[in-house]
């Protein structure tokens, strides 16, 4: 097993655990059907194709920044003439007073994770270069969400969850005083963890026989150096560049 980390940061993100068409909702972080679904991207698998071998992945994220819940208005098909309406189940169409349909669309705005990725040697390799340069764009939940540079940090960690304890920068401001409280989300269990039960795993992206299964998440807070918190924008970015810079063996 070895792992790399990624740094999930953009304007929005939008991480949907239950959507339907109207109500598209996010999750307070990524999902692991969105990250799986991410890696996919980068290394050019369409939908129908099979992700099994991802199955191998173990994520652990760490929360920099919780972000903001905002909520986007749609309307879809409204105003077109009646062959341009949206169809029916029974393949005509809607009539134009009610063409128009409403939905509702849920983002984390100005959030920011870090993920340690673990998993078979070879597939972690094949992952991390087709993260350097993608099949597809790499997008946060939604394709409407790019993702911000860097988004791969480092690769060939040996342990990339004590890498987020410990060395990987904050993107926070310094506390006051004391050490910060940091949520991380673990895919095991362990004392003192909260269980969630999420349905994101995912079997299949095929939009004809898409198919998720429900995993446990657990949730837990834990305090960390206050000389990780490297503040926001470019001292942050700054800061992360010195970290690259000393666990790469770069000069500055």
């Amino acid at each position: 097993m070895t792992g790399l980390l990624l740094r999930l940061a953009g304007p929005m993100q939008s991480w949907g655990e239950h959507s339907s068409f109207s109500q598209r909702d996010t999750g307070r972080f990524p999902t692991r059907s969105g990250l799986i679904g991410l890696i996919a991207c980068a290394l050019g698998r369409r939908r129908t194709d099979p992700v099994d071998d991802l199955a191998a992945l173990r994520f652990t994220i760490r929360v920099d920044r919780h972000g903001e819940m905002m909520e986007d208005f749609h309307t879809v098909g409204g105003g077109m003439p009646p062959h341009l309406t949206v169809p029916t189940a029974e393949g005509g169409r809607r009539k134009p007073a009610t063409a128009t349909i409403v939905s509702r669309r849920h983002y984390l705005a100005d959030a920011v994770f870090v993920v340690a990725v673990e998993g078979p040697s070879e597939l972690v390799t094949q992952i991390a270069s087709a993260l350097r340069s993608p099949a597809w764009a790499p997008y946060l939940g939604r394709r409407s969400c790019p993702a911000e540079a860097p988004l791969l940090v480092r690769e060939r960690v040996e342990d990339p969850v004590d890498e987020l304890r410990r060395t990987v920068p904050l993107c926070r401001r310094p506390p006051r005083k004391g050490d910060p409280d940091v949520t991380f989300v673990h895919e095991h269990g362990g004392a003192g963890r909260e269980r969630l039960d999420l349905n994101d795993s995912p079997i299949s992206f095929d939009p004809l026989r898409r198919r998720y299964v429900g995993r446990p998440a657990y949730v837990e807070t834990e305090r960390l150096p206050a000389q990780l918190c490297a503040g926001l924008g470019v001292p942050y970015l700054k800061a992360l560049k010195e970290y690259l810079d000393q666990r790469e063996g770069r000069s500055p």
